[in-house]
């Protein structure tokens, strides 16, 4: 038997008016492509331990999303807004791109959204984008690259015992990463060769070797060479591909 609105009213029983409801406005996902260096970055702040309990050193980094090169990195004491503006200031000038309107992403933590870093951005022109709130891997690059980096054989397991130490593994970790690390994203070159566009030679040298080594031997081949042809876009939380502008899928062809 059904009771109606009335008589569920009548006996104490509270009735949900869907008409009151109102709708939940979810955040878009911030997607953005990049078709070059100095186009896309990506940065976020790690911890890295210390062997006394409660003591901790903070790892900001800064990411080309189209080349994968650390662009700026720098370990503090602390986490904060004033700290994060000093390292962007640095970066900016020493990557040239002032005014250039960079995007930069990051989460929804108390320095990436401070005032003080938001004000040195904007003079910067550097244009911010940001994760979904409570969403944890809309900011996939940085995070790859944290993992990347304490996933490293001669991390320290045990912690930096001071922030001098710190820094001295961070600075041998960046110039591995940037000049020797052969990323698999970017067709095995190294991050520093894709961001000043030396890897142009190098992936088309590379084909052409493949090619002459399969002409040579083409019994030890049983299908196509590898793939060496260049990435031209990189993807920051990729739509779907019927969403895609026709310009951008025809840039990803």
């Amino acid at each position: 038997m059904r009771w109606s609105v009335r008589c569920s009213r009548s006996v104490g029983i509270g009735v949900h008016d869907h008409r009151n409801t109102h709708a939940r406005t979810v955040k878009p996902l911030s997607t953005h492509c990049a078709t070059g260096s100095n186009q896309l970055w990506s940065w976020d702040v790690t911890f890295l331990g210390s062997p006394t309990r409660g003591i901790y050193y903070y790892l900001y980094m800064i990411m080309d999303i189209w080349s994968r090169k650390i662009v700026g990195y720098e370990v503090y004491e602390s986490e904060t807004g004033e700290l994060a503006a000093q390292l962007f200031d640095r970066t900016v000038l020493a990557e040239g791109c002032r005014g250039q309107g960079v995007i930069l992403h990051a989460d929804n933590g108390a320095p990436q959204r401070s005032s003080t870093l938001r004000v040195k951005l904007d003079a910067l022109g550097l244009r911010t984008s940001y994760s979904r709130p409570r969403v944890s891997n809309d900011n996939a690059y940085s995070e790859s690259l944290f993992r990347t980096t304490k996933y490293r054989h001669d991390f320290p397991k045990e912690g930096f015992k001071t922030i001098e130490d710190a820094r001295v593994w961070v600075l041998g970790f960046v110039r591995w990463y940037n000049t020797e690390h052969r990323h698999s994203a970017i067709k095995f070159v190294t991050p520093e060769q894709r961001h000043n566009g030396r890897d142009v030679e190098i992936l088309v040298n590379r084909q052409r070797l493949y090619e002459q080594a399969k002409e040579r031997n083409p019994h030890r081949w049983s299908g196509q060479i590898r793939n060496w042809k260049r990435p031209k876009v990189v993807w920051l939380n990729p739509v779907t591909k019927n969403e895609r502008p026709d310009e951008e899928l025809k840039d990803a062809a």
